[in-house]
């Protein structure tokens, strides 16, 4: 499977060959083929109101030679991301994550974060399955899923009485495959098992972390 090197602010996740990758990340987002997927940390300071986002991680990027890959942003300490692997029938699905929920939101409803710090949930996964673009657009959902599960699962209450989170207001996933004949990857397939269960492990996990340190930062105040 991929392997993931920590350099703060960087985590890149080789996933070992060039693949079909299918995500909304800032950088080459859509269906593209990368060797790689790559997080940025930054903090509110890095971000002022009238930076072109856009161009400065193209910079960014340019400056550490990875134009070429598939790239996120994130506020999160990247020294907290989670791993998790699962195999299921001979398939195997590789998920790296980091968690923040300091923008949690419900589904169907929007919380006022202008006045307060960004999180953002970030989810790679390589899986070892041939898969066409049909299936890797399902496989896109199953990861979407098992994301959300995690995050109420680990149960956030948003403030005001909002109810459980179910995710942030900047997530981004990006599923990384080979190009194969297999259009399918749901629930009810190896593949869709091996997604959800290494994607809720990774998230779940990293949800958990979050609410620990973040109580206990509150606890210092």
């Amino acid at each position: 499977m991929g392997a993931v090197t920590l350099q703060r602010p960087w985590i890149e996740f080789d996933l070992g060959a060039e693949m079909q990758v299918l995500s909304w990340a800032v950088n080459r987002p859509g269906f593209v083929t990368a060797r790689r997927i790559l997080w940025r940390e930054v903090r509110n300071s890095d971000l002022p109101r009238d930076l072109d986002v856009t161009e400065w991680f193209a910079d960014e990027l340019a400056q550490r030679g990875g134009s070429d890959a598939v790239a996120f942003l994130t506020s999160r300490d990247v020294r907290h991301y989670c791993e998790a692997l699962a195999t299921v029938e001979g398939i195997s699905a590789h998920a790296v994550a980091t968690v923040g929920l300091s923008n949690g939101e419900r589904i169907g409803s929007r919380v006022d974060y202008s006045r307060r710090d960004w999180g953002t949930i970030n989810v790679a996964l390589r899986l070892s399955e041939g898969l066409t673009q049909a299936g890797l657009i399902e496989a896109l959902s199953i990861v979407v899923q098992a994301r959300t599960a995690a995050v109420m699962d680990a149960g956030f209450d948003l403030p005001g009485g909002g109810g459980t989170a179910t995710g942030t207001g900047t997530d981004c996933v990006a599923v990384a495959a080979p190009s194969g004949a297999n259009p399918y990857a749901g629930l009810h397939t190896a593949t869709g098992e091996a997604i959800g269960r290494a994607v809720y492990t990774a998230v779940h996990s990293g949800a958990l972390e979050w609410k620990v340190s973040n109580a206990r930062r509150a606890v210092d105040a």
